[in-house]
């Protein structure tokens, strides 16, 4: 018996993932917006139900019993945390800042009955998927080497909002980076121990975004991690994002081993052993029947229907509708990878400011908020 879903955005993903419920047997009984105004003229448009402007009525909703949150990064702890402390599964997208993820990680621990995991759905693209298991068969021999591209339009809204500010979760690194880093880790089953990175904002202004107001969000992002073992058996990463290229869309993952490489091309996988003379095409592209979406790229868009199809198998597993089968969506990134990726972010950011590698540092318990002033105290009294 599948859980009754409420959905939290009311922004590209959310448009796209209703009707991919739906199509996989899931009922959307509720849906959250900023607005009264955008929540019923979304709901309205998928056929949801209910709408509302206040959280508490969905996540206290008695039909709904798994949460999709897909709002501003610096909105997702706090819905996170409380639906999962009323009993909710949640399903979320990334939290803007390392505090926010480790309490998030802190509840999940706290109710480990529930489902909690990130909406991070290039996991689940085929191309990807299987991309790990010939790693882990030993196409390419042992990994040396990850090579990561993805270029492609402005992630700006039309209007000034979070997606132009750096503080509020916004820019490349936090928005498309963060996805990369966690699908690093995936693929190498390793994580990242020290960082490099290069931030820019080459647009601060445009036509719809002017005066007083500026942009703070990077829209270019050139960082380097070693992963894995120390000195010499590190995985050395390069990720280069930039994001000022309308018109156009690339996303390239290629490794690289001691015997062969593999390249995800979009959603293709292609592979070619040292001394072959050619690629062969492993995965192919099956092409996509769903909705097109010009706001959402291809591998994107053909992995969260595969998450969709994942939860579905989760779900049906089991006759209580709350319960949930780990299986089908064990390779979904917990809560704990959520904060291990934003742990990763702000090194490259702290990188980019101070020129220097930059170690990462997992954090382990949730800092003093007056720690500053304690300091500042103590200071005064000496």
């Amino acid at each position: 018996m599948l859980p009754g879903v409420g959905v939290f955005g009311t922004g590209s993903t959310a448009r796209v993932l209703v009707p991919l419920l739906k199509a996989e047997g899931f009922e959307v009984h509720a849906l959250w917006g900023r607005s009264e105004e955008e929540a019923c003229c979304l709901a309205k448009e998928l056929g949801i139900p209910f709408h509302t402007s206040r959280s508490d009525d969905v996540l206290l909703h008695q039909d709904v019993d798994l949460v999709c949150i897909y709002i501003p990064p610096s909105m997702t702890r706090q819905i996170a945390v409380k639906a999962l402390g009323i009993g909710k599964n949640v399903v979320c997208e990334k939290a803007a800042t390392t505090v926010d993820s480790f309490k998030m990680v802190t509840a999940a621990r706290y109710y480990p009955q529930l489902l909690s995991i990130m909406g991070n759905t290039l996991r689940f693209l085929p191309a990807f998927v299987a991309m790990r298991q010939l790693l882990v068969e030993g196409y390419v021999g042992e990994l040396q080497v990850c090579d990561v591209r993805v270029y492609g339009p402005s992630l700006l809204d039309q209007s000034y909002g979070w997606t132009c500010e750096e503080l509020m979760g916004g820019g490349g690194l936090h928005t498309v980076g963060s996805a990369i880093i966690d699908l690093l880790s995936y693929l190498s089953g390793t994580r990242a121990h020290r960082v490099h990175g290069l931030l820019r904002t080459f647009v601060q202004q445009n036509g719809l975004i002017r005066g007083i107001r500026r942009v703070t969000s990077d829209d270019f992002c050139f960082f380097q991690m070693l992963m894995g073992g120390t000195g010499s058996s590190s995985v050395c990463c390069t990720v280069t994002l930039n994001f000022n290229m309308p018109g156009s869309f690339v996303h390239e993952v290629m490794v690289v081993g001691s015997t062969g490489r593999l390249i995800a091309r979009g959603t293709e996988l292609y592979g070619q052993r040292n001394g072959s003379k050619s690629e062969e095409l492993l995965v192919g592209d099956n092409g996509w029947v769903g909705p097109e979406v010009k706001e959402m790229p291809l591998p994107l868009l053909q992995g969260l229907s595969s998450m969709v199809k994942a939860l579905r198998q989760s779900f049906q597993a089991k006759e209580e509708r709350r319960c949930w089968a780990r299986g089908p969506v064990a390779t979904a990134p917990t809560f704990e990878d959520g904060l291990y990726v934003q742990t990763v972010v702000e090194a490259v950011k702290r990188s980019s400011s101070s020129g220097e590698w930059e170690c990462v540092e997992i954090m382990s318990h949730e800092p003093d908020p007056n720690q500053n002033l304690c300091e500042a105290l103590k200071r005064n009294k000496n």
